[in-house]
């Protein structure tokens, strides 16, 4: 693994952030929801995410979530995703996601 410093780490804007619509993502080439989260003072952001597997839809509304949101937009079939949620790849390429242990204002920086 390349060791990185902490000014490349202070690089990667992570902020918490809560999912606040999620809808099936037919298009997507492999199994996803769109999701729209909210960062407080930087707004709701959009993201494809990867995590059918474990999540339910209706399970991820109000859930609290860690993206980088500081990538370049990128074009998922027919949907911008603009922040990359985080999570932990377990067995069989499910998504665990990482939350907080408790509520924290939202678009709140990771450091």
């Amino acid at each position: 693994m390349t060791e990185i410093t902490y000014e490349d780490f202070e690089k990667v804007d992570i902020r918490v952030g809560k999912i606040v619509r999620v809808e099936d993502f037919p298009k997507a080439r492999k199994p996803a929801y769109k999701l729209w989260i909210d960062f407080g003072d930087l707004g709701i952001k959009k993201s494809s995410a990867q995590i059918t597997k474990i999540y339910q839809k209706e399970d991820l509304i109000d859930k609290f979530v860690l993206s980088v949101t500081n990538f370049p937009p990128r074009q998922v079939a027919d949907f911008i995703s603009e922040v990359l949620v985080l999570g932990v790849v377990i067995e069989n390429g499910e998504v665990v996601l990482i939350q907080p242990d408790r509520n924290v204002p939202l678009g709140q920086k990771i450091s």
